[in-house]
């Protein structure tokens, strides 16, 4: 069985733990007040990295950087943060504030030029988000479509010193239907880049089969929150 890291995720709305619908902010379920709690819980339940979204900066609408330290600060995980993070600053703000590495989205593919010295700045720890829907980039909190092929972004991106690049399928996000293996095979063919998927996952058989298909890493949402699966069991410890 190929191992692939299982990476709980927090998705952060307006301070509290949700989770959204194929990316619609008028489709939030709320499943915590309190996300750093959440991720102590994670922690303790024998997760080692967990991926954080401030959909709030996503958007442009605001951010939740005051709830995003307090994770950093009570989660003895390693945190990657991701959701706005579209200069420098942001990206260094993050680091010393404790994130192990941080994720862009909107900027890797509209900004090529700010992740390059990123990149450079903090080798392995900036991971490049390619969000696709319908076979093109995602931006803006995946409110927009970037008119850009992604055979194109992974080329550019490979010459890079990334942690590595996380593909999320947006159709399959929060669906609970299973991964979009079709994409991730031919995502993996594109980029040597370490790859993390996310979208859809449901089950232990869910991962094994994306770690058979060529993903290093599994982000889970909504099947953790729901009940569908456990920490323990996605970590194949239950």
């Amino acid at each position: 069985m190929n191992n692939a890291v299982v990476i709980p995720a927090i998705d952060i709305l307006d301070g509290r733990c949700v989770r959204l619908l194929q990316g619609d902010y008028a489709a939030a379920t709320v499943y915590s007040e309190d996300p750093a709690e959440t991720a102590a819980g994670f922690a303790a339940s024998g997760a080692r990295r967990l991926h954080v979204v401030d959909l709030d900066a996503a958007r442009g609408s605001g951010d939740n950087r005051k709830v995003i330290k307090a994770i950093l600060q009570k989660a003895t995980l390693e945190v990657q943060v991701a959701g706005g993070v579209r200069s420098e600053r942001s990206v260094s703000g993050l680091i010393k504030s404790g994130a192990h590495r941080v994720v862009m989205g909107t900027s890797a593919v509209r900004d090529p030029a700010l992740l390059a010295r990123a990149a450079k700045r903090y080798p392995r720890q900036i991971l490049a988000a390619l969000d696709i829907r319908e076979s093109m980039p995602a931006v803006s909190g995946w409110t927009e479509t970037e008119p850009v092929m992604v055979g194109d972004l992974l080329r550019a991106w490979d010459g890079l010193p990334l942690a590595g690049v996380i593909l999320t399928c947006i159709d399959r996000d929060g669906t609970m239907s299973g991964p979009d293996l079709e994409s991730l095979a031919m995502v993996r063919r594109m980029t040597g880049h370490f790859l993390c998927y996310s979208g859809g996952v449901t089950s232990r058989e869910d991962i094994r089969r994306l770690g058979a298909a060529g993903a290093q890493a599994v982000i889970l949402g909504r099947a953790l929150y729901e009940g569908r699966l456990t920490l323990a069991q996605a970590l194949g410890r239950g």
